[in-house]
């Protein structure tokens, strides 16, 4: 028979292409979501897998809908990639943020206790957790110290992973994930809001593109490798927690400079710093070792920040053209 998973958040990014890695791994997919009205559909479509995928209605904050869930798929494995998971929402919705991303985890370790223990889990948690750096290069022994309700729920739930793992057993593992983009990133992440304000720049639709902090520095990867060091995670004899990350910072200036650069513009001209934009509380750099990944997991790094950059671009020139 094949392998069955249960993905949390499966239309975000990370769910979208961990859905999509499964699939061609012959598994059968299933994934938690709430239906709230609007599309969230749109990632699994652009990437066509959401007809291989089977939908199941849940909620994070809804412990009986994961055990629900859990038994309708009989999912060997339970990615939880759900979260309200744009750090500067965090503190304008520090209770919800809590909830989902802290309790969240919370419920779907329970769930995993009383429905079957021997299903191996795998938390989303971030490099956020680090916060205001202890160390140079951040790695799995680096202390952590959060600056946001998004990082300081994070830890919540990281703890939580563990505390379940050493207390009852679980193979549960936390993926210390650094930033990771992709064409199917939000448009309220700086990265994606820099790609498409570069295409709509480009073909005549805006004209300028404000920013925060342009000196932030960010290890920055693509959400595509990344989600396949998470399958990795849980295919391992025992358990444990990995930093996946690039070893390599660069500022948001640095990338705004190759995406405008790619469609032969200046990002000088354009982009204009605002203070509204600016955090309460910044995280001025993060810098991920991944060597136990490597050496562990066997995980490698195959897209560059350039090549990344450049798909990001031209899928966003490939939408707005058609608007």
């Amino acid at each position: 028979m094949a392998k069955s998973a249960l993905i949390t958040g499966i239309t975000g990014q990370d769910g979208a292409y961990l859905a999509k890695l499964l699939l061609g791994k012959g598994y059968e997919v299933h994934g938690l979501i709430a239906r709230r009205g609007s599309d969230t559909l749109w990632r699994l479509r652009e990437i066509n897998v959401l007809e291989g995928v089977q939908l199941i209605d849940g909620d994070l904050l809804d412990q009986g809908s994961i055990v629900r869930a859990l038994e309708k798929s009989r999912a060997s494995e339970l990615y939880n990639l759900g979260a309200q998971s744009f750090v500067a929402t965090s503190w304008t919705q520090p209770a919800l943020t809590a909830s989902v991303c802290g309790i969240g985890a919370l419920n779907c370790l329970e769930a995993i206790r009383q429905v079957n223990p021997d299903v191996r889990f795998y938390q989303a948690s971030t490099s956020e957790m680090f916060g205001l750096i202890q160390a140079e290069r951040q790695d799995e022994k680096t202390p952590f110290y959060p600056r946001s309700p998004y990082g300081v729920a994070k830890l919540f739930a990281h703890w939580s992973t563990v505390n379940y793992r050493e207390s009852h057993g679980l193979h549960a593992s936390s993926g210390i994930l650094f930033n990771h983009e992709s064409p199917l990133r939000g448009l309220e992440f700086v990265t994606r809001k820099i790609t498409d304000a570069v295409a709509r720049i480009k073909l005549g639709k805006q004209k300028k593109l404000a920013l925060g902090n342009m000196d932030a520095r960010r290890d920055w990867g693509y959400a595509g490798d990344y989600v396949e060091a998470m399958w990795l995670m849980l295919q391992q004899e025992k358990p444990g927690d990995y930093v996946i990350a690039t070893g390599v910072t660069t500022s948001v200036r640095e990338f705004c400079r190759l995406a405008f650069e790619h469609v032969g513009l200046n990002y000088t001209d354009f982009v204009e710093v605002d203070p509204r934009f600016y955090r309460p509380a910044e995280v001025d750099i993060l810098l991920g070792n991944p060597a136990k990944a490597r050496e562990m997991l066997g995980w490698k790094l195959k897209t560059s920040l350039h090549s990344l950059v450049i798909d990001m671009v031209e899928a966003d020139l490939s939408r707005v053209s058609k608007i």
